[in-house]
């Protein structure tokens, strides 16, 4: 993409999951990549390639010199949440930390005034409908009640954005994603997605392998290194604060899910055990993503199982090199 060569592009949560993605992807395309650094250690980049700001997000002052001079700004940066959200004992605090961060960088580009901001609002905030959601029906019920706080945080988050984008002029790139996994992810048992638990479950050999839920619930999975390109795509093409829902474009059930992973992992005669009688989430959450077939041009390049395939593979190197 040459739209990203020589820009400046802040990337916060750049040492993270999703945000390291963006950093090696804006690299390649000539981009001149700064990322603002807390605590996390970078892992998937050289630092010789990207400035380091170190930076406390949750201050404004931080925020805006990290934003200083920037053309772009990419915010990845987050809590991570997983069932923190849903089950966790404290859900607001994810909550909190997402709602606090996102807003501290929409006001520091109140200020610095980039020429373009992606956030990432999240497909959380749909109804319960029990078919492809578009984008226009976000607002036509509350969020499902399991993700109830969360999803109007990040209907909220849309919101500001909005006014963001209407008063001065910074261009938005408002992205709803589906659930991502890949290369980099949280593999934490107590933290971690629903597709890294498994697959660490799966290659450690647990037995038996449990599985909460029938098997039966349907999501849309999307590998990581399809997400930065619908949301570079995003920026480049339609960064008008109009919401844009970013997934494969493809249901899938977990029973499906935890038998690929299985069978990526060497295990493919283990028979899962699922768990109906143990908390489970929404049972139907899939996505239109016409708009970004036609606004965009954007179409996934990874299947599901090239794509576990992959993450499975960075698993077990993490295990080689005793980093898990």
């Amino acid at each position: 993409m040459a739209f990203f060569k020589s820009k400046r592009v802040v990337v916060t949560g750049g040492s993270g999951f999703i945000g390291s993605h963006f950093v090696r992807r804006l690299l390649q395309q000539g981009a001149e990549v700064v990322v603002p650094i807390h605590q996390r250690k970078p892992q998937a980049w050289s630092h010789c390639d990207v400035q380091i700001i170190q930076a406390n997000l949750f201050d404004q002052d931080s925020c805006r010199k990290v934003l200083e001079g920037a053309d772009i700004v990419i915010h990845a940066a987050g809590a991570v949440s997983a069932a923190g959200v849903t089950t966790g004992t404290n859900p607001m605090s994810p909550i909190t930390a997402n709602l606090t961060l996102t807003a501290q960088i929409i006001e520091a580009c109140w200020s610095a005034r980039p020429e373009r901001l992606l956030i990432f609002s999240s497909s959380t905030g749909y109804p319960a409908f029990s078919h492809p959601v578009k984008e226009d029906e976000m607002w036509n019920a509350d969020p499902h009640d399991v993700y109830f706080g969360y999803g109007w945080m990040r209907r909220y988050l849309e919101k500001i954005s909005e006014f963001l984008f209407r008063r001065t002029g910074v261009q938005v790139a408002l992205i709803r994603p589906t659930a991502t996994y890949g290369p980099f992810d949280d593999f934490d048992p107590k933290t971690s997605h629903v597709i890294p638990a498994l697959i660490r479950r799966a290659v450690v050999g647990e037995h038996p392998f449990e599985v909460w839920g029938t098997g039966e619930e349907i999501r849309d999975f999307l590998y990581v290194e399809d997400l930065v390109e619908g949301c570079l795509l995003s920026l480049e093409k339609h960064a008008s604060c109009d919401p844009i829902n970013i997934g494969s474009g493809e249901s899938t059930t977990i029973r499906e899910i935890v038998r690929c992973i299985l069978e990526k992992a060497g295990r493919s005669n283990c028979e899962p055990v699922f768990r109906p009688d143990k908390p489970s989430t929404i049972p139907i959450r899939m996505v239109d993503c016409t708009k970004a077939r036609l606004s965009l041009g954007f179409k996934p390049k990874y299947t599901l199982a090239q794509g576990i395939e992959k993450t499975v593979d960075y698993f077990r190197d993490l295990q080689k090199s005793g980093n898990v």
